[in-house]
């Protein structure tokens, strides 16, 4: 049958060899040719249809960002899952981590309660044929004197390789790949096919749509060790034979380029998107509008659509922390950033790094040189608007999720109450989670659970939820499966919600987050200003954490005033306006108050100027709960507590949260 739909696929002729002389009729009933393009109506590749099929879309909530045995560093963690085995956690099946056991084994048996709906694998794509080489006895590589010092407990092999992606021009290890390389090409291929394998095994193609998994890897540029990663996600199984990495493309306008070249712009059914994260530790880079060094506007606005179009979302929380927002920032550029008492949340940073001037700086991925403004989503969606009006072109309008950069192999592993990290070796014990662990490379006690990706798809398929992020539908959170719809229209009834048509109005009147309300003229009168829909439904929990209620509704604001100059300003519309008081018993992690299961709200912007570029997202905060670190802190009988449990270092409690992408508002006259 895989036979079968390989071949109509590929648009082959079917041959049928029954090659008796009787069977003929049967031969003209069965044998024909089918069109290259005999695909079911709405999807991209062969599969069968769903059944259950939303128009009005549902909530699925996944994790695009996990690293399994197959990556560099992980393997050097002495993470031994595999791609087919995290795929397998994600559906519900248990895994078992580091330490291992004198077979190879994990010997920390870990399983979601609440499998996820969809999830991509994101090994680096650099170093897959090296670690093959290293990991491989029959390889050729394996006896290599690099294999050697990889494998040596003694010393750190993910920084070993790692430390090679900061170059401006990494080389491949000669006594691994050869001098031409192609021993690790062809270990690379046999890596990425495996993956693809996986992936393809995992993805549920029958009518009950039950699980979805993506192609996809890991583009590690790490120049001058600052962030430029981005994961590169793969719409079906149509796919380039290789991945391009940092050793083909050396800044990521080329790897853009490259991935349109080989995939958007060829006549296959190859489509592909590009997920930046972590601009919290790429010291301004990860943003740096590269384009504006071009000296013909027009190129700027080449590279600026290019961009546009190859990253329309941005991955802005993990298990390395927040990156929606930071405090303390200057405003002498006449460009206002409001203080935030929710930007503190789960930063890596403390509150007194240096700040950067207008250079660039390095070192963020070891939470090393200066903070910058471009480091944070919200700062970088202000300077959006700014360069649309500089060149007509937005290339910063980004849509959010979350996800957990897991690198052992446990995707949508974000319960608080029994973290067990995420880093292999470095942090598999208690002890090591709350600080003792790698501190030359990993401030363990910063990390978090990590966050997951939500989209509003019709069905759990790769078109649709491809189709999904594509329209920025999406939203981010710390973990909670809190479900978060947010519209903006013109004219909404203001006592919509509660009611049945809550989000038929919404779409037929408006636009989901991710969407652009435009100014048409007639479609606002003048003396109206947007109009908004937001409504957040609780997390239950599952057996093992319980959930928690829903504290505030917030709007975030961002928009261009009449001198030129970003502004901001954060909006309460819903539920509790005070700040949190919660009586949580940090000891016993019960009590506490108990939040809303629903807030909605029809929210109209009170300070609209139809002129002014602008965005809005919402944020919906929970009521606080135990830090996960508090909950291992507990597990300790109070004589044999770490130090760091009773000190002012780590946060006793969490203020968990959604966040929404943006909707933007374009005013008259502007056509993009």
């Amino acid at each position: 049958m895989n036979h079968l739909k390989n071949s109509l696929k590929n648009g082959r002729m079917i041959r049928c060899l029954l090659g008796a002389m009787g069977v003929w009729a049967f031969l003209l009933l069965v044998c024909k040719t089918e069109p290259e393009d005999s695909l079911p109506e709405g999807y991209s590749e062969i599969r069968e249809p769903c059944t259950q099929r939303e128009p009005l879309r549902v909530a699925l909530f996944g994790d695009l960002h996990v690293h399994t045995a197959y990556s560099f560093d992980a393997r050097g963690y002495d993470t031994v899952v595999s791609p087919a085995e995290a795929l397998a956690f994600a559906k519900g099946q248990a895994v078992h981590l580091p330490p291992l056991n004198d077979a190879g084994k994990g010997t920390r048996k870990v399983q979601l309660q609440r499998p996820l709906d969809f999830a991509a694998l994101t090994d680096h794509s650099e170093f897959l044929g090296e670690i093959w080489h290293c990991t491989t006895p029959s390889a050729s590589g394996y006896s290599s004197e690099t294999c050697k010092q990889y494998r040596d407990p003694a010393v750190n092999g993910a920084s070993f390789f790692g430390l090679a992606l900061s170059l401006p021009s990494p080389s491949r290890p000669a006594d691994v790949c050869g001098e031409d390389g192609e021993a690790c090409e062809e270990g690379a291929l046999l890596r990425w096919k495996s993956i693809r394998d996986a992936v393809e095994e995992a993805y549920d193609k029958t009518a009950s749509c039950g699980f979805t998994a993506f192609a996809a890897y890991e583009y590690s540029n790490t120049r001058d060790v600052a962030n430029l990663h981005r994961n590169v996600i793969f719409r079906n199984d149509q796919v380039p034979e290789r991945p391009v990495t940092y050793y083909d493309a050396s800044t990521p306008a080329r790897l853009w380029q490259s991935l349109d070249e080989k995939c958007n712009s060829t006549d296959s059914k190859c489509d592909v998107m590009v997920i930046p994260h972590n601009s919290n530790l790429s010291n301004g880079r990860l943003y740096s509008p590269a384009y504006q060094k071009l000296e013909a506007v027009d190129d700027q606005i080449t590279q600026a659509k290019l961009r546009a179009r190859m990253e329309p979302l941005v991955e802005m929380f993990q298990h390395k922390g927040d990156s929606e927002c930071r405090n303390g920032f200057s405003s002498s550029d006449g460009n206002v950033v409001a203080e935030d008492a929710h930007c503190d949340f789960e930063k890596q940073r403390p509150a007194g790094a240096e700040i950067c001037d207008e250079t660039l700086g390095g070192g963020g991925m070891r939470l090393q040189g200066c903070v910058h403004p471009l480091d944070f989503v919200r700062n970088v969606l202000k300077f959006g608007l700014q360069e649309e009006k500089r060149i007509g072109v937005n290339p910063y309008r980004l849509g959010v999720i979350g996800s957990t950069d897991t690198h052992n192999g446990i995707p949508g592993m974000v319960r608080s109450v029994d973290y067990p990290g995420h880093i292999g070796l470095v942090d598999d014990t208690v002890e090591k989670r709350l600080g003792g662990g790698d501190t030359e490379t990993h401030d363990t006690e910063i990390n978090n659970p990590g966050g997951l990706a939500v989209v509003w798809a019709e069905e759990n398929s790769r078109d649709a939820i491809f189709e999904a992020l594509r329209r920025r539908e999406t939203y981010a959170t710390s973990g909670p499966r809190i479900e978060v719809r947010l519209f903006g229209g013109w004219d909404y009834d203001e006592a919509l919600c509660g009611q049945e048509d809550f989000v038929k109005e919404g779409y037929e009147k408006g636009v989901p987050m991710g969407g652009v309300l435009k100014d048409l003229g007639s479609a606002r009168a003048d003396s109206k200003a947007p109009q908004f829909l937001l409504q957040a439904k609780w997390d239950e929990g599952s057996a093992i954490e319980v959930g928690v209620g829903l504290r505030q509704l917030q709007i975030i604001k961002g928009w261009i005033d009449a001198e030129g100059h970003t502004r901001e300003k954060v909006y309460h519309v819903g539920g509790k306006e005070s700040a949190a008081d919660s009586s949580l018993d940090t000891k016993t992690c019960k009590g506490g108050n108990v939040g809303e299961k629903n807030l909605c709200t029809r929210w109209i912007d009170p300070d609209f100027d139809p002129q002014r570029r602008a965005f809005y997202y919402a944020r919906v905060l929970q009521e606080p709960s135990c830090r996960w670190s508090t909950y291992q802190c507990n597990s300790f009988a109070q004589e044999d507590r770490p130090a760091i449990c009773d000190g002012d270092e780590l946060a006793k409690t969490v203020q968990h949260r959604a966040w929404t992408s943006p909707i933007w508002y374009q005013p008259a006259g502007s056509d993009n």
